[in-house]
């Protein structure tokens, strides 16, 4: 697939003149450009927010906000190329890696904003806060996500749940209702038993809720509700580093979300179980 920076270059010479001052700042600096907003990048380049708009469209884009989320990408599996299998061509010391790996997961987190919608953030804290029951289910990477939220649902005072064993997940889920949660976690959005267990869960009148890339993949369509991260991985790479960050960052902010929800109730259970930890450290 073609870079979108590399895109912009080549297709410079057939631009405006205005269009090429935007090319040109972006170009120049584009780790910058995710983090601004259209007013901001008018400013830069001296041109109307208007044209901004455009100029997405004139790379094939349909939006700025689509544009950043793109930008971000292909920064963060172009530029670093940190876990694609090309990075065994590179000769990067310890250190080397070190830098890439924040370079890259900082991007990741910082797109996250630009992938999330503020009503299905909503939407997803309203349908946990009358939940009973909540389980996770996420594959191969995913899987750290689920366990994460596993740990912090339980301190939220959920009966929260998860396993990678398909088979005990199918028999769970007949267990559930629409008191409870299915919450499928997938990069791809396209792995076959995460389609299943969630086709299953809505046949016993489960909400479901997804994390999943923003890319309108069969888990987004199957979801009630969707929490979209962004496209920061090859879906062929050496490993979920990027993705998985992702994940977790969306995990944390249910968790403070449901936090806030729950009020200061939670309080004295979290001390009880603090007091409790510090009784076996002597």
């Amino acid at each position: 697939m073609e870079s979108l920076l590399k895109k912009i270059e080549f297709a410079k010479s057939e631009m405006t003149s205005v269009e090429k001052k935007i090319a040109d700042y972006i170009l120049s600096h584009s780790t910058l450009v995710p983090n601004m907003t259209t007013k901001e990048l008018a400013q830069k380049t001296d041109v109307s927010e208007a044209s901004i708009v455009r100029f997405a469209r004139v790379v094939g884009i349909d939006s700025f906000k689509a544009f950043k989320l793109a930008l971000v990408k292909d920064l963060a599996i172009t530029e670093t190329t940190l876990t694609d299998f090309n990075v065994l061509q590179q000769k990067d010391t310890p250190y080397d890696s070190f830098q890439k790996v924040i370079h890259v997961n900082k991007m990741a987190i910082e797109a996250c904003a630009e992938a999330m919608d503020k009503r299905e953030l909503e939407h997803a804290i309203d349908t946990f806060a009358r939940a009973n029951r909540v389980v996770f289910y996420g594959v191969g990477g995913s899987s750290t996500a689920a366990y994460d939220a596993q740990y912090k649902f339980t301190k939220l005072g959920y009966a929260a749940q998860t396993s990678q064993d398909f088979h005990y997940m199918l028999s769970l889920i007949p267990h559930l209702g629409p008191n409870d949660v299915f919450v499928a976690i997938s990069t791809s959005g396209r792995t076959k038993d995460v389609l299943e267990l969630v086709r299953f869960a809505k046949k016993k009148g489960v909400p479901v809720v997804a994390i999943t890339d923003l890319d309108k993949s069969p888990l987004y369509r199957e979801a009630d509700v969707r929490l979209c991260t962004p496209s920061v991985e090859r879906d062929f790479r050496i490993a979920s580093i990027a993705s998985r960050m992702t994940q977790l960052t969306i995990i944390d902010t249910l968790y403070m979300g449901l936090l806030h929800r729950k009020g200061e109730g939670l309080i004295d259970r979290y001390a009880e179980a603090r007091d409790e930890m510090v009784k076996l450290r002597r």
